[in-house]
Protein backbone atom coordinates (compact mmCIF):
# COMPACT_ATOMS: atom_id res chain seq x y z
CA UNK A 1 0.00 0.00 0.00
CA UNK A 2 1.04 3.63 -0.46
CA UNK A 3 2.94 5.22 2.38
CA UNK A 4 4.26 8.70 3.14
CA UNK A 5 6.67 10.13 5.67
CA UNK A 6 7.57 13.79 5.21
CA UNK A 7 11.30 14.04 4.29
CA UNK A 8 12.05 16.54 7.04
CA UNK A 9 15.74 15.59 7.32
CA UNK A 10 16.32 16.26 3.64
CA UNK A 11 14.43 19.54 3.85
CA UNK A 12 16.59 20.65 6.76
CA UNK A 13 19.70 19.60 4.84
CA UNK A 14 18.69 21.66 1.79
CA UNK A 15 17.79 24.74 3.81
CA UNK A 16 20.68 24.80 6.26
CA UNK A 17 23.58 22.81 4.79
CA UNK A 18 23.18 23.59 1.09
CA UNK A 19 21.84 27.16 1.15
CA UNK A 20 22.63 28.39 4.70
CA UNK A 21 19.12 29.83 4.81
CA UNK A 22 19.40 30.99 8.42
CA UNK A 23 22.25 33.35 7.44
CA UNK A 24 20.23 34.76 4.55
CA UNK A 25 17.12 35.26 6.68
CA UNK A 26 19.16 36.99 9.39
CA UNK A 27 20.41 39.50 6.80
CA UNK A 28 16.92 40.64 5.73
CA UNK A 29 14.68 42.78 7.99
CA UNK A 30 11.44 40.89 7.28
CA UNK A 31 12.86 37.44 8.12
CA UNK A 32 15.24 38.08 11.00
CA UNK A 33 12.97 36.30 13.48
CA UNK A 34 13.03 33.04 11.47
CA UNK A 35 15.42 30.95 13.54
CA UNK A 36 16.56 27.34 12.99
CA UNK A 37 14.46 26.27 15.99
CA UNK A 38 11.37 27.89 14.51
CA UNK A 39 12.03 26.23 11.14
CA UNK A 40 12.38 22.82 12.79
CA UNK A 41 9.15 23.30 14.73
CA UNK A 42 7.23 24.29 11.58
CA UNK A 43 8.57 21.38 9.54
CA UNK A 44 7.91 18.84 12.27
CA UNK A 45 4.38 20.06 12.95
CA UNK A 46 3.72 20.33 9.22
CA UNK A 47 4.83 16.74 8.81
CA UNK A 48 2.49 15.67 11.59
CA UNK A 49 -0.62 17.23 10.09
CA UNK A 50 0.21 15.98 6.60
CA UNK A 51 0.94 12.41 7.69
CA UNK A 52 -1.87 12.07 10.24
CA UNK A 53 -4.69 14.30 8.94
CA UNK A 54 -4.32 14.64 5.16
CA UNK A 55 -2.71 11.44 3.87
CA UNK A 56 -5.28 9.09 5.50
CA UNK A 57 -8.12 10.73 3.50
CA UNK A 58 -6.22 10.93 0.21
CA UNK A 59 -7.31 7.65 -1.36
CA UNK A 60 -10.83 7.79 0.07
CA UNK A 61 -11.19 11.31 -1.28
CA UNK A 62 -10.16 10.07 -4.71
CA UNK A 63 -12.64 7.21 -4.54
CA UNK A 64 -15.54 9.41 -3.44
CA UNK A 65 -14.78 12.65 -5.25
CA UNK A 66 -16.77 15.87 -4.94
CA UNK A 67 -20.56 16.00 -5.25
CA UNK A 68 -22.63 18.63 -7.06
CA UNK A 69 -26.32 19.08 -6.35
CA UNK A 70 -28.20 22.10 -7.70
CA UNK A 71 -25.23 24.52 -7.41
CA UNK A 72 -24.09 23.08 -4.05
CA UNK A 73 -20.73 21.28 -3.90
CA UNK A 74 -19.80 18.87 -1.11
CA UNK A 75 -16.22 17.72 -0.67
CA UNK A 76 -15.33 14.09 0.17
CA UNK A 77 -15.77 12.68 3.65
CA UNK A 78 -13.16 13.98 6.08
CA UNK A 79 -12.10 17.00 4.01
CA UNK A 80 -14.20 19.51 5.96
CA UNK A 81 -12.88 18.32 9.32
CA UNK A 82 -9.29 18.21 8.07
CA UNK A 83 -9.62 21.72 6.64
CA UNK A 84 -10.92 23.03 9.95
CA UNK A 85 -7.89 21.56 11.73
CA UNK A 86 -5.57 22.90 9.03
CA UNK A 87 -7.02 26.42 9.22
CA UNK A 88 -7.21 26.55 13.01
CA UNK A 89 -3.52 25.64 13.18
CA UNK A 90 -2.61 28.66 11.05
CA UNK A 91 -1.33 26.89 7.96
CA UNK A 92 -3.35 28.89 5.42
CA UNK A 93 -1.55 32.11 6.37
CA UNK A 94 1.92 30.59 6.82
CA UNK A 95 3.53 32.86 4.22
CA UNK A 96 1.01 35.69 4.54
CA UNK A 97 1.70 39.32 5.38
CA UNK A 98 1.88 39.87 9.12
CA UNK A 99 0.06 43.22 8.91
CA UNK A 100 -3.13 41.38 7.98
CA UNK A 101 -2.79 38.31 10.15
CA UNK A 102 -0.35 36.16 8.19
CA UNK A 103 2.74 34.58 9.73
CA UNK A 104 5.26 36.05 7.28
CA UNK A 105 7.37 32.94 6.79
CA UNK A 106 9.89 33.04 3.90
CA UNK A 107 9.21 31.26 0.62
CA UNK A 108 12.23 29.00 1.07
CA UNK A 109 10.42 27.49 4.05
CA UNK A 110 6.87 27.51 2.74
CA UNK A 111 7.87 25.56 -0.39
CA UNK A 112 8.91 22.71 1.88
CA UNK A 113 5.56 22.67 3.65
CA UNK A 114 3.67 22.99 0.38
CA UNK A 115 5.49 19.95 -0.98
CA UNK A 116 4.39 17.96 2.07
CA UNK A 117 0.74 18.93 1.55
CA UNK A 118 0.82 18.04 -2.15
CA UNK A 119 2.44 14.70 -1.33
CA UNK A 120 -0.06 13.87 1.39
CA UNK A 121 -3.21 14.94 -0.46
CA UNK A 122 -2.96 16.87 -3.72
CA UNK A 123 -6.71 17.45 -4.03
CA UNK A 124 -6.86 18.99 -0.55
CA UNK A 125 -3.73 21.06 -1.16
CA UNK A 126 -5.33 22.98 -3.99
CA UNK A 127 -7.91 24.69 -1.76
CA UNK A 128 -5.41 26.58 0.46
CA UNK A 129 -3.07 27.06 -2.53
CA UNK A 130 -5.75 29.06 -4.35
CA UNK A 131 -6.38 31.09 -1.22
CA UNK A 132 -2.69 31.93 -0.98
CA UNK A 133 -2.67 33.09 -4.59
CA UNK A 134 -5.73 35.27 -4.09
CA UNK A 135 -4.16 36.80 -0.98
CA UNK A 136 -0.95 37.62 -2.80
CA UNK A 137 -2.85 39.34 -5.58
CA UNK A 138 -4.97 41.38 -3.17
CA UNK A 139 -1.96 42.28 -1.07
CA UNK A 140 -0.09 43.74 -4.02
CA UNK A 141 -2.92 45.43 -5.92
CA UNK A 142 -6.06 46.00 -3.85
CA UNK A 143 -6.78 49.24 -2.03
CA UNK A 144 -6.55 49.35 1.74
CA UNK A 145 -10.28 48.91 2.27
CA UNK A 146 -10.33 45.67 0.27
CA UNK A 147 -7.21 44.41 2.03
CA UNK A 148 -8.68 45.03 5.46
CA UNK A 149 -11.95 43.40 4.46
CA UNK A 150 -10.68 40.26 2.78
CA UNK A 151 -7.12 39.41 3.82
CA UNK A 152 -7.55 38.63 7.56
CA UNK A 153 -10.37 36.06 7.11
CA UNK A 154 -8.56 34.57 4.09
CA UNK A 155 -5.37 34.12 6.10
CA UNK A 156 -7.42 32.62 8.93
CA UNK A 157 -8.94 30.13 6.52
CA UNK A 158 -12.49 31.17 7.48
CA UNK A 159 -12.84 32.30 3.87
CA UNK A 160 -11.14 30.80 0.84
CA UNK A 161 -10.16 32.15 -2.57
CA UNK A 162 -10.45 31.24 -6.22
CA UNK A 163 -8.94 32.57 -9.43
CA UNK A 164 -11.43 32.93 -12.31
CA UNK A 165 -9.59 33.33 -15.61
CA UNK A 166 -10.50 30.67 -18.19
CA UNK A 167 -13.69 30.77 -20.25
CA UNK A 168 -15.26 28.09 -22.49
CA UNK A 169 -13.83 29.62 -25.66
CA UNK A 170 -10.47 30.88 -24.37
CA UNK A 171 -7.73 29.37 -22.26
CA UNK A 172 -4.28 30.85 -22.69
CA UNK A 173 -5.58 33.61 -24.99
CA UNK A 174 -7.38 35.65 -22.36
CA UNK A 175 -7.62 38.67 -24.63
CA UNK A 176 -10.74 37.23 -26.29
CA UNK A 177 -12.66 36.72 -23.04
CA UNK A 178 -16.36 37.71 -22.96
CA UNK A 179 -17.04 38.28 -19.25
CA UNK A 180 -18.25 41.86 -18.77
CA UNK A 181 -17.99 44.31 -15.90
CA UNK A 182 -20.47 47.19 -15.92
CA UNK A 183 -19.77 50.16 -13.57
CA UNK A 184 -22.47 51.01 -11.00
CA UNK A 185 -23.25 54.30 -9.26
CA UNK A 186 -21.99 53.01 -5.90
CA UNK A 187 -18.51 52.32 -7.28
CA UNK A 188 -19.05 48.58 -7.66
CA UNK A 189 -19.37 46.62 -10.91
CA UNK A 190 -21.90 44.11 -12.18
CA UNK A 191 -20.00 41.05 -13.39
CA UNK A 192 -21.63 38.82 -15.99
CA UNK A 193 -20.09 35.81 -17.71
CA UNK A 194 -19.06 32.18 -17.37
CA UNK A 195 -15.71 30.84 -16.19
CA UNK A 196 -14.60 27.21 -16.44
CA UNK A 197 -11.94 25.01 -14.79
CA UNK A 198 -12.18 27.06 -11.58
CA UNK A 199 -10.42 25.20 -8.80
CA UNK A 200 -12.26 25.57 -5.51
CA UNK A 201 -14.93 27.75 -7.10
CA UNK A 202 -17.56 26.18 -4.84
CA UNK A 203 -17.22 23.87 -1.83
CA UNK A 204 -18.28 23.38 1.78
CA UNK A 205 -14.96 24.01 3.53
CA UNK A 206 -15.17 27.73 4.27
CA UNK A 207 -18.01 30.11 5.12
CA UNK A 208 -17.27 32.43 2.19
CA UNK A 209 -15.42 32.13 -1.12
CA UNK A 210 -13.67 35.16 -2.56
CA UNK A 211 -13.40 35.00 -6.35
CA UNK A 212 -10.82 37.04 -8.23
CA UNK A 213 -12.38 37.50 -11.66
CA UNK A 214 -10.93 38.83 -14.91
CA UNK A 215 -13.47 40.76 -16.97
CA UNK A 216 -13.72 43.60 -19.50
CA UNK A 217 -15.30 47.01 -19.10
CA UNK A 218 -17.73 48.15 -21.81
CA UNK A 219 -15.20 50.54 -23.36
CA UNK A 220 -12.14 48.41 -22.76
CA UNK A 221 -9.36 48.26 -25.36
CA UNK A 222 -9.25 45.11 -27.48
CA UNK A 223 -7.13 42.16 -26.49
CA UNK A 224 -5.27 41.53 -23.24
CA UNK A 225 -4.74 45.26 -22.67
CA UNK A 226 -8.45 45.60 -21.93
CA UNK A 227 -8.71 43.17 -19.02
CA UNK A 228 -9.55 44.32 -15.49
CA UNK A 229 -9.52 42.40 -12.21
CA UNK A 230 -12.38 42.26 -9.70
CA UNK A 231 -12.97 40.71 -6.31
CA UNK A 232 -16.39 39.01 -6.20
CA UNK A 233 -17.44 37.42 -2.88
CA UNK A 234 -19.84 34.47 -2.75
CA UNK A 235 -21.63 36.24 0.10
CA UNK A 236 -21.73 40.01 0.39
CA UNK A 237 -19.68 41.37 3.28
CA UNK A 238 -21.28 43.88 5.65
CA UNK A 239 -19.43 46.89 7.02
CA UNK A 240 -18.77 45.09 10.29
CA UNK A 241 -17.25 42.11 8.48
CA UNK A 242 -20.26 39.84 8.92
CA UNK A 243 -21.76 38.03 5.95
CA UNK A 244 -24.80 39.32 4.14
CA UNK A 245 -26.94 37.98 1.32
CA UNK A 246 -25.76 35.59 -1.38
CA UNK A 247 -24.12 37.28 -4.38
CA UNK A 248 -25.28 36.42 -7.92
CA UNK A 249 -22.55 33.85 -8.50
CA UNK A 250 -23.28 30.11 -8.68
CA UNK A 251 -21.64 26.86 -9.63
CA UNK A 252 -23.27 25.44 -12.77
CA UNK A 253 -21.51 22.09 -12.57
CA UNK A 254 -18.25 20.38 -11.62
CA UNK A 255 -15.92 18.56 -13.97
CA UNK A 256 -15.47 14.78 -13.93
CA UNK A 257 -11.72 14.45 -14.15
CA UNK A 258 -8.88 12.00 -14.65
CA UNK A 259 -7.42 12.88 -11.25
CA UNK A 260 -7.52 15.35 -8.31
CA UNK A 261 -11.09 14.17 -7.75
CA UNK A 262 -11.31 15.58 -4.25
CA UNK A 263 -10.73 19.06 -5.67
CA UNK A 264 -13.83 20.80 -7.00
CA UNK A 265 -13.19 22.01 -10.54
CA UNK A 266 -16.15 24.24 -11.29
CA UNK A 267 -18.10 26.00 -13.99
CA UNK A 268 -18.91 29.37 -12.40
CA UNK A 269 -21.75 31.58 -13.59
CA UNK A 270 -21.70 35.29 -12.79
CA UNK A 271 -25.14 36.79 -13.40
CA UNK A 272 -24.75 40.44 -12.57
CA UNK A 273 -22.72 39.61 -9.47
CA UNK A 274 -21.45 42.59 -7.50
CA UNK A 275 -17.67 42.98 -7.75
CA UNK A 276 -15.04 45.51 -6.77
CA UNK A 277 -12.13 46.68 -8.87
CA UNK A 278 -8.68 45.49 -7.84
CA UNK A 279 -5.94 47.84 -9.00
CA UNK A 280 -6.39 49.96 -12.10
CA UNK A 281 -8.87 49.55 -14.93
CA UNK A 282 -7.51 47.55 -17.87
CA UNK A 283 -4.52 46.43 -15.80
CA UNK A 284 -6.00 43.20 -14.51
CA UNK A 285 -3.71 40.82 -16.32
CA UNK A 286 -0.63 42.54 -14.95
CA UNK A 287 -2.13 42.32 -11.45
CA UNK A 288 -2.83 38.63 -11.90
CA UNK A 289 0.73 38.00 -13.07
CA UNK A 290 2.04 39.38 -9.78
CA UNK A 291 1.14 36.10 -8.15
CA UNK A 292 2.01 33.86 -11.11
CA UNK A 293 5.62 33.29 -10.04
CA UNK A 294 4.38 32.04 -6.68
CA UNK A 295 1.46 30.04 -8.07
CA UNK A 296 3.49 28.38 -10.83
CA UNK A 297 6.16 27.42 -8.33
CA UNK A 298 3.41 26.02 -6.10
CA UNK A 299 2.02 23.88 -8.92
CA UNK A 300 5.53 22.69 -9.64
CA UNK A 301 5.69 21.48 -6.05
CA UNK A 302 2.73 19.24 -6.84
CA UNK A 303 5.05 17.29 -9.13
CA UNK A 304 7.76 17.00 -6.48
CA UNK A 305 5.31 15.99 -3.75
CA UNK A 306 3.65 13.29 -5.80
CA UNK A 307 7.04 12.08 -6.95
CA UNK A 308 8.16 11.77 -3.34
CA UNK A 309 5.17 9.76 -2.12
CA UNK A 310 5.44 7.53 -5.19
CA UNK A 311 9.13 6.93 -4.50
CA UNK A 312 8.62 6.13 -0.84
CA UNK A 313 5.90 3.62 -1.69
CA UNK A 314 7.94 2.03 -4.49
CA UNK A 315 11.04 1.79 -2.30
CA UNK A 316 9.14 -0.01 0.44
CA UNK A 317 7.55 -2.38 -2.07
CA UNK A 318 10.90 -3.13 -3.75
CA UNK A 319 12.39 -4.18 -0.43
CA UNK A 320 9.49 -6.52 0.37
CA UNK A 321 8.42 -7.99 -2.97
CA UNK A 322 10.37 -11.16 -3.84
CA UNK A 323 10.80 -12.10 -7.48
CA UNK A 324 13.61 -14.09 -9.16
CA UNK A 325 17.22 -14.18 -8.01
CA UNK A 326 19.84 -11.47 -8.05
CA UNK A 327 22.13 -11.60 -11.14
CA UNK A 328 25.09 -12.10 -8.78
CA UNK A 329 23.49 -15.08 -7.06
CA UNK A 330 21.08 -15.80 -4.23
CA UNK A 331 20.83 -13.00 -1.68
CA UNK A 332 17.95 -14.23 0.46
CA UNK A 333 18.68 -17.86 1.24
CA UNK A 334 15.59 -18.30 3.42
CA UNK A 335 13.15 -17.27 0.69
CA UNK A 336 12.15 -18.71 -2.66
CA UNK A 337 13.39 -15.53 -4.39
CA UNK A 338 15.17 -12.26 -3.67
CA UNK A 339 13.51 -8.86 -3.14
CA UNK A 340 13.29 -7.02 -6.42
CA UNK A 341 15.53 -4.20 -5.21
CA UNK A 342 18.51 -6.46 -6.08
CA UNK A 343 17.76 -6.09 -9.81
CA UNK A 344 19.60 -3.35 -11.72
CA UNK A 345 16.51 -2.14 -13.56
CA UNK A 346 14.54 -1.67 -10.34
CA UNK A 347 17.45 0.24 -8.86
CA UNK A 348 17.57 2.38 -12.01
CA UNK A 349 13.92 3.31 -11.51
CA UNK A 350 14.27 4.01 -7.79
CA UNK A 351 17.45 6.06 -8.19
CA UNK A 352 15.90 8.05 -11.02
CA UNK A 353 12.93 8.82 -8.81
CA UNK A 354 15.14 9.86 -5.93
CA UNK A 355 17.47 11.95 -8.07
CA UNK A 356 14.64 13.94 -9.63
CA UNK A 357 12.76 14.37 -6.33
CA UNK A 358 15.72 15.60 -4.33
CA UNK A 359 17.10 17.67 -7.19
CA UNK A 360 13.69 19.30 -7.54
CA UNK A 361 13.43 19.94 -3.80
CA UNK A 362 16.76 21.77 -3.83
CA UNK A 363 15.82 23.75 -6.93
CA UNK A 364 12.49 24.74 -5.34
CA UNK A 365 14.38 26.11 -2.35
CA UNK A 366 16.74 27.89 -4.73
CA UNK A 367 13.88 29.62 -6.55
CA UNK A 368 12.27 30.37 -3.18
CA UNK A 369 15.55 31.96 -2.07
CA UNK A 370 15.49 34.39 -4.99
CA UNK A 371 11.80 35.15 -4.35
CA UNK A 372 12.67 36.01 -0.75
CA UNK A 373 15.57 38.20 -1.86
CA UNK A 374 13.48 39.97 -4.50
CA UNK A 375 10.94 40.80 -1.80
CA UNK A 376 13.08 41.67 1.16
CA UNK A 377 16.81 42.08 0.49
CA UNK A 378 18.05 45.48 1.68
CA UNK A 379 20.35 45.99 -1.33
CA UNK A 380 18.63 47.41 -4.42
CA UNK A 381 21.06 45.81 -6.88
CA UNK A 382 20.59 42.40 -5.30
CA UNK A 383 16.81 42.78 -5.45
CA UNK A 384 17.01 43.61 -9.15
CA UNK A 385 19.18 40.55 -9.81
CA UNK A 386 16.78 38.39 -7.81
CA UNK A 387 13.79 39.65 -9.80
CA UNK A 388 15.52 38.73 -13.05
CA UNK A 389 16.42 35.25 -11.84
CA UNK A 390 12.90 34.65 -10.51
CA UNK A 391 11.46 35.57 -13.90
CA UNK A 392 13.93 33.28 -15.66
CA UNK A 393 13.63 30.29 -13.35
CA UNK A 394 9.88 30.21 -12.71
CA UNK A 395 8.82 28.61 -16.03
CA UNK A 396 11.64 26.07 -15.65
CA UNK A 397 10.45 25.18 -12.15
CA UNK A 398 6.80 24.84 -13.09
CA UNK A 399 7.35 22.76 -16.22
CA UNK A 400 10.37 20.70 -15.21
CA UNK A 401 9.04 19.85 -11.76
CA UNK A 402 5.74 18.65 -13.19
CA UNK A 403 7.17 16.81 -16.21
CA UNK A 404 9.64 14.94 -14.05
CA UNK A 405 7.03 14.50 -11.32
CA UNK A 406 4.76 12.71 -13.76
CA UNK A 407 7.68 10.60 -15.00
CA UNK A 408 8.57 9.68 -11.43
CA UNK A 409 5.03 8.59 -10.57
CA UNK A 410 4.99 6.38 -13.67
CA UNK A 411 8.29 4.82 -12.57
CA UNK A 412 6.84 4.18 -9.12
CA UNK A 413 3.85 2.50 -10.69
CA UNK A 414 6.21 0.41 -12.84
CA UNK A 415 8.12 -0.82 -9.79
CA UNK A 416 4.85 -2.32 -8.53
CA UNK A 417 4.30 -4.12 -11.82
CA UNK A 418 0.71 -5.31 -12.21
CA UNK A 419 -0.14 -4.18 -8.68
CA UNK A 420 0.73 -0.62 -9.73
CA UNK A 421 -2.20 -0.68 -12.13
CA UNK A 422 -4.64 -1.76 -9.41
CA UNK A 423 -6.41 1.01 -7.52
CA UNK A 424 -6.07 -0.45 -4.02
CA UNK A 425 -2.27 -0.03 -4.07
CA UNK A 426 -2.54 3.73 -4.62
CA UNK A 427 0.14 4.13 -7.27
CA UNK A 428 -2.20 4.76 -10.19
CA UNK A 429 -3.79 7.66 -8.30
CA UNK A 430 -0.44 9.41 -8.09
CA UNK A 431 -0.04 9.09 -11.86
CA UNK A 432 -3.52 10.53 -12.45
CA UNK A 433 -3.09 13.32 -9.93
CA UNK A 434 0.30 14.29 -11.37
CA UNK A 435 -0.92 14.57 -14.95
CA UNK A 436 -2.92 17.76 -14.50
CA UNK A 437 0.06 19.71 -13.17
CA UNK A 438 1.60 19.64 -16.66
CA UNK A 439 -1.53 21.34 -17.98
CA UNK A 440 -2.92 23.97 -15.60
CA UNK A 441 -1.36 27.28 -14.56
CA UNK A 442 -0.14 27.49 -18.16
CA UNK A 443 0.64 24.28 -20.04
CA UNK A 444 4.26 23.23 -20.03
CA UNK A 445 4.54 24.09 -23.69
CA UNK A 446 3.49 27.64 -22.80
CA UNK A 447 6.06 27.66 -20.00
CA UNK A 448 8.73 26.69 -22.51
CA UNK A 449 7.68 29.48 -24.88
CA UNK A 450 7.72 31.92 -21.97
CA UNK A 451 11.24 30.83 -21.01
CA UNK A 452 12.70 30.89 -24.50
CA UNK A 453 10.83 33.91 -25.82
CA UNK A 454 10.19 36.34 -22.98
CA UNK A 455 12.82 35.35 -20.45
CA UNK A 456 15.80 34.64 -22.72
CA UNK A 457 15.36 36.04 -26.24
CA UNK A 458 13.50 39.23 -25.29
CA UNK A 459 16.44 40.51 -23.23
CA UNK A 460 19.12 38.92 -25.43
CA UNK A 461 20.12 36.47 -22.73
CA UNK A 462 20.72 39.00 -19.96
CA UNK A 463 18.88 37.00 -17.28
CA UNK A 464 20.38 33.77 -18.55
CA UNK A 465 23.79 35.34 -18.06
CA UNK A 466 23.06 35.82 -14.35
CA UNK A 467 22.41 32.11 -13.95
CA UNK A 468 25.32 31.03 -16.16
CA UNK A 469 27.79 33.21 -14.29
CA UNK A 470 26.69 31.89 -10.90
CA UNK A 471 27.03 28.26 -11.97
CA UNK A 472 30.39 28.95 -13.60
CA UNK A 473 31.64 30.64 -10.45
CA UNK A 474 30.68 27.56 -8.42
CA UNK A 475 32.55 25.33 -10.87
CA UNK A 476 35.64 27.56 -10.74
CA UNK A 477 35.60 27.71 -6.94
CA UNK A 478 35.27 23.95 -6.44
CA UNK A 479 37.96 22.32 -8.52
CA UNK A 480 38.30 19.63 -5.86
CA UNK A 481 34.78 18.41 -6.74
CA UNK A 482 35.82 17.35 -10.22
CA UNK A 483 33.62 14.26 -10.47
CA UNK A 484 30.62 16.56 -10.04
CA UNK A 485 31.78 19.85 -11.53
CA UNK A 486 33.26 18.38 -14.72
CA UNK A 487 29.95 16.96 -16.02
CA UNK A 488 28.17 20.10 -14.80
CA UNK A 489 30.64 22.24 -16.73
CA UNK A 490 30.00 20.27 -19.91
CA UNK A 491 26.24 20.61 -19.47
CA UNK A 492 26.55 24.36 -18.87
CA UNK A 493 28.59 24.73 -22.06
CA UNK A 494 25.85 22.93 -24.00
CA UNK A 495 23.16 25.14 -22.49
CA UNK A 496 25.11 28.29 -23.31
CA UNK A 497 25.74 27.15 -26.87
CA UNK A 498 22.06 26.31 -27.30
CA UNK A 499 21.10 29.73 -25.91
CA UNK A 500 23.45 31.53 -28.32
CA UNK A 501 22.25 29.41 -31.25
CA UNK A 502 18.61 30.40 -30.74
CA UNK A 503 19.46 34.05 -30.10
CA UNK A 504 21.42 34.13 -33.35
CA UNK A 505 18.52 32.54 -35.26
CA UNK A 506 15.65 34.68 -34.00
CA UNK A 507 16.15 37.52 -36.46
CA UNK A 508 15.99 35.28 -39.52
CA UNK A 509 13.60 32.54 -38.38
CA UNK A 510 10.23 33.41 -36.82
CA UNK A 511 9.83 29.76 -35.78
CA UNK A 512 13.19 29.51 -34.02
CA UNK A 513 11.83 30.14 -30.51
CA UNK A 514 8.85 27.79 -30.83
CA UNK A 515 10.93 25.02 -32.37
CA UNK A 516 13.58 25.15 -29.66
CA UNK A 517 11.50 25.97 -26.59
CA UNK A 518 10.56 22.58 -25.10
CA UNK A 519 13.95 20.98 -25.72
CA UNK A 520 15.64 24.10 -24.40
CA UNK A 521 13.60 23.99 -21.20
CA UNK A 522 14.55 20.35 -20.65
CA UNK A 523 18.20 21.18 -21.27
CA UNK A 524 17.95 24.06 -18.81
CA UNK A 525 16.17 21.94 -16.19
CA UNK A 526 18.72 19.13 -16.37
CA UNK A 527 21.59 21.59 -16.07
CA UNK A 528 19.94 23.36 -13.15
CA UNK A 529 19.44 20.03 -11.38
CA UNK A 530 23.09 19.27 -12.09
CA UNK A 531 24.00 22.48 -10.31
CA UNK A 532 21.80 21.52 -7.37
CA UNK A 533 23.34 18.05 -7.16
CA UNK A 534 26.86 19.45 -7.25
CA UNK A 535 25.99 21.76 -4.38
CA UNK A 536 24.35 18.94 -2.43
CA UNK A 537 27.35 16.67 -3.00
CA UNK A 538 29.62 19.39 -1.66
CA UNK A 539 27.46 19.85 1.44
CA UNK A 540 27.22 16.09 2.04
CA UNK A 541 30.90 15.24 1.64
CA UNK A 542 32.56 14.67 4.96
CA UNK A 543 29.34 13.60 6.63
CA UNK A 544 29.58 10.15 8.18
CA UNK A 545 25.91 9.24 8.32
CA UNK A 546 23.95 6.95 6.02
CA UNK A 547 22.02 10.02 4.90
CA UNK A 548 25.16 11.78 3.66
CA UNK A 549 26.45 8.65 1.97
CA UNK A 550 23.16 8.21 0.13
CA UNK A 551 23.25 11.85 -0.96
CA UNK A 552 26.69 11.55 -2.52
CA UNK A 553 25.86 8.24 -4.21
CA UNK A 554 22.67 9.70 -5.68
CA UNK A 555 24.65 12.70 -6.91
CA UNK A 556 26.99 10.32 -8.74
CA UNK A 557 24.04 8.53 -10.30
CA UNK A 558 22.56 11.80 -11.51
CA UNK A 559 25.83 12.98 -13.03
CA UNK A 560 26.58 9.69 -14.78
CA UNK A 561 23.13 8.42 -15.79
CA UNK A 562 20.78 11.42 -16.12
CA UNK A 563 22.82 14.55 -16.87
CA UNK A 564 24.19 13.05 -20.15
CA UNK A 565 20.67 13.49 -21.57
CA UNK A 566 21.74 17.12 -22.11
CA UNK A 567 23.58 15.84 -25.19
CA UNK A 568 20.31 14.91 -26.87
CA UNK A 569 18.47 18.12 -25.95
CA UNK A 570 21.44 20.20 -27.09
CA UNK A 571 21.42 18.45 -30.47
CA UNK A 572 17.68 18.94 -30.88
CA UNK A 573 17.86 22.67 -30.14
CA UNK A 574 20.66 23.12 -32.65
CA UNK A 575 18.65 21.25 -35.31
CA UNK A 576 16.50 24.36 -35.79
CA UNK A 577 12.94 24.61 -37.07
CA UNK A 578 13.17 23.28 -40.62
CA UNK A 579 12.17 19.66 -39.97
CA UNK A 580 9.19 20.85 -37.90
CA UNK A 581 7.86 23.42 -40.34
CA UNK A 582 8.73 21.91 -43.73
CA UNK A 583 5.89 19.32 -43.92
CA UNK A 584 2.67 20.74 -45.35
CA UNK A 585 -0.54 20.59 -43.34
CA UNK A 586 -1.82 17.86 -45.66
CA UNK A 587 0.87 15.49 -44.37
CA UNK A 588 -0.56 15.51 -40.86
Amino acid sequence: MAEYKAPVQDMQFVLQDVFQADQLWASMPNTQEVTPDLVSAILEEGARICENELFPINRSGDEEGCHWDDTVVTTPKGFKEAYATYAESGWVGLGGDTEYGGQGMPKMLTVMFEEMVYAANTSFALYPALSAGACLCLLNHANEELKQTYLPPLYEGRWSGSMCLTEPHCGTDLGIMKTKAVPQDDGSYDITGTKIFITGGEHDLAENIIHLVLAKLPDAPAGSKGISLFVVPKFHVNEDGSLGDRNAVTCGSIEHKMGIKGSSTCVMNFDGAKGYLVGEENRGLAAMFTMMNYERLSIGLQGIGLGEVSYQSARAYAKERIQSRAPSGKQNLDQAADPIIVHPDVRRMLLTQRAYNEGGRAFAAYVGMWLDMAKGHPDKTTRAKAEGLVALLTPVAKAYFTDRGFDVTVLGQQVFGGHGYIREWGMEQFVRDARIAQIYEGTNGIQALDLMGRKVAANKGEWYGLFRDEVQAFIDDNADLGEFTAPLSAALERLTEATDSVLNSVGDDPNAIGAASCDYLNLFGLTAYGYMWARMAKAAQGGNSEFHTAKVETARFFMQRLLPETLAYHAKVLAGSETLMAPSEELF
